[in-house]
C-alpha cells in the first residue's frame, strides 16, 4: 500500500526535527564567526575530515543513486557500479594531484581558477555553462527522481512532492556551507542505514520467494544463479547495454574523464574541500572513497533483487507505468512500499536525506558561482560581504524554483540515470581537458582555453547525432566513447593552437604548480593501496 504508517511519520518528523535541530545548533554556533563570503559558501577551516568526506558522499548520493542506480540495476545489472567503485580510484587522484593546485592558490571556486590561470572570458563561459548545467540538469534530475519515489511511497501527489523537497533544500541551504557540512554527517549516517535496511529487505524477499535456507547470503548466491548476465562489471559488445557501458571503457576511457571532471574540476564537488588545508582535504576524500565502495550494496544490490522476483513473476503491476510498459525506475519505490511500519519509515528518512542533502550541494554551489563569479563581477565588483551573502541566498531561491518548474519535463524518462550521465557528458570532456591543460602545461594560451570552451558541446552533439544525420553511415557510438574522442579531440585542438599561436604577453597564468605539492604522507600512501587492492579483488572477482 503507498503510504505510511504512523510509525513511519514518527521515524520521519524524528529525522526531520534532529536534522533541523543540529542545522540551528551549528549556524547559531558558527554565526558569530560567519563574517565573510568564504565562511558562507565554504565554511572555511571549520570543516574536520569526517565532515568533508561525510559531505562529499551526502552531496554525490541522491535519488539518481537509489531510485536511478537501482534502476540500471534492475536493467544492466552489476557493472552499473563502475560509476561508484572508479569513482573511489579517481578520488585518490583529485587528492594528490587536483586539491593541492587549488589550497595552494587559494581558490574558492572552478571559474576564479580558470580566470586566474587564462582569463576573465574563459572563466565566464564555463561559469554560465556550469550555472545552466546545475540547474536544468543536476537539480532538475534529482528533483524528478526524489518526487517519483516519495509519491510513489506515500501517494502525495507528484507536484507536491516537488514543492516540498524544494522548499526543504532550500532551508538547508540558506544556512552555508557549516551547516551543509555537518548537518550532511547526519544524513550520510541516516542514508546508509536506511539503505542498508532496504538492501536486506530485498534479499530477504529473494530468500521467501524461492524457499531459501541460509539467510540473506544464500540469497546473494541464488541472484548470481538466476541472474548470472547481471553480475559482470565489463560488457562486452553482444550485451544489449554495451552502448551505456562499452567494455573496458569503464575503466580507462570515457568513465574516468566523467570521473575526473565530476570529482577534480566540479564547483558542487571541489567546494566541499576549498575551505580546509591540505591534509585535512586529503582524509576527508580517502573516507568519501571507502564510502564509495559501498553504495553498490544499498543502491544496485536491491534493483538486481528486484529484477530476479520480477523475473519469477511478481511485481508485474507495481513495475509498469500508466500504459504498462515496464519501468526500472520504479523498482526502488515498490521494495520500499514492502518495508515493516518504522523501517518504511527509516528507509523513507534515507531517500529524503540523500536527496535534500543533494539538492543542498547543488543549490550552494550555484550561489557560489553566481555570487561570486557573475554578480561581484559584473553588476557590483564593490559587493560587501554581505551583499554576496544576501545575493547568494536570493540565487538559492530563484535556482530551487526554476529547477521545479522544469522538473515535471522529465517524466517521460526511462532510466533516468543514464540521461543524468550522458548530457553531463556532452560538457565534462572539455571541462577536464582546460583544467588538465591548465594545470600541467604552461604553454597552454587563452585562446585554446577558449576554443575549448567554446567546441566541446558542438564536438559532443555532432558525435551523437552523425549517424542519424548520415542514414547510419557513421557508426552509433556509445556516450561513454564519445565523451573520450570529444576529450582527445579537444586535447588535440587547444595544443595544436597553443602550438601555432603561443603566448602573447598579457596572458593570465599566475597559477603556481610545483612537484612538492603533490608528496603525500605514508598513511595516504598505505590507505590509497588498500582502496586500489579492494577494487583490484572487485573487478577479478566480478569482471
Amino acid at each position: 500500500m503507498n503510504k505510511l504508517a504512523p510509525a513511519d511519520y514518527l521515524v520521519f518528523i524524528l529525522y526531520f526535527v534532529l536534522i533541523s535541530l543540529y542545522g540551528l545548533f551549528v549556524f547559531y554556533r558558527k554565526k558569530k564567526k560567519q563574517t565573510t563570503a568564504q565562511d558562507f559558501f565554504l565554511a572555511e577551516g571549520s570543516l574536520t575530515w569526517w565532515a568533508i568526506g561525510a559531505s562529499l558522499i551526502a552531496s554525490n548520493i541522491s535519488a539518481e543513486h537509489f531510485i536511478g542506480m537501482s534502476g540500471s540495476g534492475f536493467a544492466i545489472g552489476l557493472a552499473i557500479s563502475s560509476y561508484e567503485w572508479m569513482a573511489a580510484a579517481t578520488l585518490i587522484i583529485v587528492a594528490i594531484f587536483f586539491i593541492p593546485v587549488y589550497l595552494r592558490n587559494n581558490i574558492y571556486t572552478m571559474p576564479q581558477f580558470l580566470a586566474k590561470r587564462y582569463s576573465n572570458q574563459v572563466s565566464t563561459i564555463m561559469a554560465v555553462f556550469w550555472l545552466l548545467v546545475y540547474v536544468f540538469v543536476n537539480l532538475t534530475s534529482i528533483l524528478y527522481l526524489g518526487s517519483l519515489a516519495i509519491s510513489s511511497i506515500t501517494g502525495i501527489s507528484f507536484g507536491l512532492c516537488i514543492a516540498g523537497l524544494s522548499l526543504f533544500s532550500i532551508i538547508v541551504t540558506l544556512g552555508g556551507m557549516n551547516v551543509i557540512g555537518y548537518t550532511d554527517v547526519i544524513q550520510v549516517i541516516v542514508l546508509i542505514i536506511g539503505g542498508l535496511v532496504t538492501t536486506y529487505l530485498a534479499l530477504d524477499l529473494v530468500g521467501e520467494a524461492f524457499q531459501l535456507d541460509g539467510g540473506i547470503f544464500a540469497s546473494l548466491g541464488l541472484l548470481k544463479q538466476q541472474a548470472a548476465d547481471h553480475f559482470h562489471m565489463i560488457l562486452d559488445d553482444s550485451s544489449p547495454h554495451y552502448m551505456e557501458l562499452p567494455g573496458t571503457s569503464v575503466l580507462i576511457g570515457g568513465m574516468l574523464i566523467n570521473n575526473l571532471a565530476y570529482w577534480g574540476c566540479n564547483q558542487y564537488i571541489v567546494q566541499r574541500a576549498l575551505g580546509a588545508d591540505l591534509q585535512t582535504a586529503r582524509k576527508g576524500i580517502l573516507f568519501a572513497a571507502f564510502l564509495k565502495l559501498l553504495i553498490p550494496i544499498i543502491a544496485v544490490l536491491p534493483g538486481i533483487a528486484m529484477y530476479v522476483l520480477h523475473q519469477k513473476g511478481m511485481f508485474q503491476q507495481e513495475m509498469a507505468d500508466g500504459t504498462g510498459l515496464l519501468k526500472p525506475d520504479h523498482a526502488y519505490p515498490t521494495l520500499m512500499n514492502l518495508l515493516p511500519a518504522g523501517l518504511k519509515g527509516v528507509a523513507f528518512a534515507a531517500l529524503t536525506a540523500a536527496i535534500v542533502a543533494s539538492l543542498a550541494g547543488k543549490a550552494n554551489s550555484i550561489s557560489t558561482i553566481f555570487s561570486l563569479d557573475i554578480y561581484k563581477k559584473f553588476f557590483k565588483p564593490q559587493a560587501t560581504e554581505r551583499n554576496l551573502v544576501l545575493t547568494g541566498r536570493s540565487a538559492v531561491v530563484v535556482a530551487m524554483v526554476l529547477a521545479a518548474i522544469v522538473t515535471p519535463a522529465l517524466t517521460s524518462l526511462d532510466q533516468a540515470y543514464q540521461f543524468i550521465q550522458e548530457y553531463v557528458g556532452f560538457f565534462s570532456p572539455g571541462v577536464l581537458a582546460i583544467f588538465m591543460l591548465g594545470m600541467f602545461w604552461k604553454k597552454t594560451t587563452t585562446g585554446a582555453a577558449l576554443s575549448g570552451a567554446v567546441l566541446t558541446i558542438p564536438i559532443s552533439v555532432v558525435l551523437k547525432f552523425l549517424p542519424v544525420w548520415t542514414s547510419g553511415g557513421f557508426p552509433d557510438l556509445p556516450f561513454l566513447d564519445r565523451m573520450t574522442i570529444t576529450f582527445l579531440a579537444v586535447i588535440c585542438i587547444m595544443v595544436g593552437q597553443s602550438l601555432l599561436w603561443p603566448k602573447r604577453e598579457g596572458d593570465a597564468h599566475t597559477v603556481v604548480v610545483d612537484s612538492a605539492m603533490f608528496k603525500v604522507t605514508p598513511s595516504f600512501t598505505v590507505t590509497s593501496v588498500i582502496i586500489c587492492g579492494i577494487l583490484a579483488a572487485l573487478y577479478t572477482i566480478f569482471w
